[in-house]
């Protein structure tokens, strides 16, 4: 028998600003007890911002959150868990070396005096809420030797333990194997029977929307549409998602015709964070001399892990990688830059970037053996590349190779790490999400600087979870799911509704578009190919559409 239905939690005309930019604005909405609101949107909609502020992470820079029908404003992250409300985040914040139990006592310990920790107690409490998980896992064991799915109980563990009546879980599945997902659900099922309120956010729409009650879709930060889940399929959804006032086709490019440069032939890599998974399977694909090629992809669609393992940073398990003809495996990160491939990593500051090195020589690091003589690096030959680096790059006005890169805004630190790996003189250039944090303007000076090298000759392959800019930017754009080639396009020869169905695992059958390679039926449920008619379900959501 179903608890019946109280709202717990709500958004009351949550806006949120950063400088002149509105991420969220006068977003309205609930979450009912012992249901899953499953919140749709693609990247950029605001899904993350809102939940961040649901969490207590950040505050609304207008409007109010609800807690029970009283407006409450959560102190941090702590306060709200206190008073029930608890995020599970897509990457897990558990300890890997402490063991189940002290992952889920952490700052929380249950104490047997002053100075000493009940870990008898604490052991019984932590088997007894995994017990009711339908979880039998040592509360000794390590958390860093669990699988993700069984790292993920214990967060949703955790969670419970802090007496959780509603919990967020952002991405939870974008490292799970189908048997964890399975597991995942039931649990989920579990908690919405004793009443918890689930708000659940996922890349993947079928998946979310098989365990939603109820669907909210944002839209260019506003909240556009609301649905009882099981009167909505997903062709309503991406309708919704999609901008319907913006032109998604664009005009075809001029194929490139130099030579080939690099070659995958059956390339397998294992997920570094779960070697049971495959975060690439099985691909092949050829880039020119002068081509621009994007790989688009949803959470745990394996684009990253295909860019390092190109680069070097992470091993093949199998197949061909393939420069001119010579064969990379087996080289390392340096063999592969003199070779003449290199990497932009997508985390700037953690992996592209040394902050206590100047513009300069964060700009020259990776090229320093082209500057040097018999044992010594020319300093003024690294100094006029380095000028004229900066000038190519438009870093802001009076930067010189002796500013801190730390004064530098996103985009120019973005342009400093893109510009360090032109400096080695690569034939093949790998970004990894370029655009990711920078304004608009910095965005624009990028890809007209990536263009401008790749009429050059220079072969570029980035990755973007971006939809408008997987449309606008490569010559050919390549859709990853579940680390399987699922479609290949020209140029202004896709929309953005059959983007966003081919990246979700959508066969299309109206001949327009590259097959998807490695799906069954079954995964294609709810999808009928093609853009027009034939929706499965009878659309009974809300539209919102006067908010957008």
């Amino acid at each position: 028998m179903r608890i019946p239905t109280t709202t717990v939690l709500s958004a009351r005309d949550v806006t949120k600003v950063y400088g002149d930019t509105h991420v969220l604005e006068e977003i309205d909405f609930d979450v009912a007890a012992g249901r899953v609101t499953s919140l749709f949107g693609e990247n950029g909609a605001g899904k993350s911002v809102l939940m961040r502020i649901l969490s207590g992470i950040e505050h609304p820079t207008a409007g109010h959150v609800e807690l029970d029908g009283e407006p409450v404003r959560f102190t941090s992250p702590r306060d709200a868990a206190d008073r029930g409300v608890a995020i599970v985040h897509q990457g897990l914040s558990l300890c890997p070396n402490l063991s189940v139990q002290d992952n889920l006592f952490l700052a929380r310990e249950i104490r047997g005096g002053p100075w000493l920790i009940d870990r008898p107690s604490q052991r019984a409490t932590t088997a007894a809420v995994l017990h009711g998980l339908e979880e039998y896992l040592d509360p000794d064991r390590l958390v860093g030797d669990l699988t993700p799915g069984e790292q993920q109980i214990v967060e949703i563990a955790r969670a419970l333990l802090q007496e959780a009546r509603v919990m967020i879980m952002d991405e939870p599945t974008s490292a799970l194997p189908a048997s964890e997902v399975k597991v995942l659900f039931r649990v989920i099922k579990e908690l919405t029977s004793n009443g918890v309120a689930i708000v659940y956010v996922s890349s993947h729409l079928e998946e979310a929307l098989e365990i939603a009650d109820d669907v909210v879709v944002l839209r260019g930060g506003r909240l556009v549409a609301t649905a009882d889940a099981r009167s909505v399929g997903v062709r309503w959804i991406l309708e919704r998602m999609a901008d319907p006032g913006r032109d998604d086709r664009f005009p075809h490019a001029v194929p490139a015709t130099g030579e080939e440069l690099l070659a995958l032939r059956g390339l397998v890599v294992a997920d570094p964070a779960n070697p049971g998974r495959l975060a690439v399977d099985d691909l092949s694909l050829t880039v020119r001399e002068g081509e621009i090629v994007g790989i688009y992809g949803l959470t745990g669609s394996g684009r990253t892990e295909l860019l390092e393992a190109l680069a070097g940073r992470i091993p093949s398990q199998s197949g061909r990688i393939l420069l001119s003809g010579t064969p990379l495996e087996g080289m390392g990160i340096r063999d592969r830059v003199d070779q003449g491939v290199v990497l932009v990593p997508g985390d700037r500051w953690h992996d592209g970037l040394v902050p206590t090195m100047s513009l300069g020589e964060n700009l020259s690091l990776a090229g320093l053996c082209a500057f040097a003589g018999r044992m010594f690096v020319s300093r003024d030959r690294e100094r006029d590349a380095v000028r004229r680096m900066i000038t190519c790059l438009a870093v802001g006005a009076g930067r010189t190779g002796t500013t801190p890169v730390t004064s530098l805004n996103a985009g120019d630190q973005q342009k400093v790490v893109i510009g360090r790996a032109l400096l080695t003189d690569p034939w093949v250039l790998l970004m990894d999400e370029p655009s990711r944090g920078v304004d608009a303007g910095a965005r624009a000076d990028i890809f007209e600087l990536v263009a401008a090298r790749a009429e050059r000759g220079l072969a570029v392959v980035f990755t973007t979870s971006d939809a408008e800019e997987a449309l606008r930017v490569p010559d050919r754009l390549l859709v990853l799911a579940h680390g399987i080639l699922a479609g290949e396009f020209r140029r202004g020869a896709v929309t953005r509704e059959r983007l966003l169905k081919v990246a979700n695992g959508a066969f299309l059958d109206d001949g327009t578009a590259g097959d998807v390679n490695g799906y069954t039926d079954e995964d294609t449920a709810g999808y009928t190919g093609g853009d027009t008619g034939g929706d499965l379900s009878p659309g009974g959501g809300t539209d919102r559409e006067g908010a957008g």
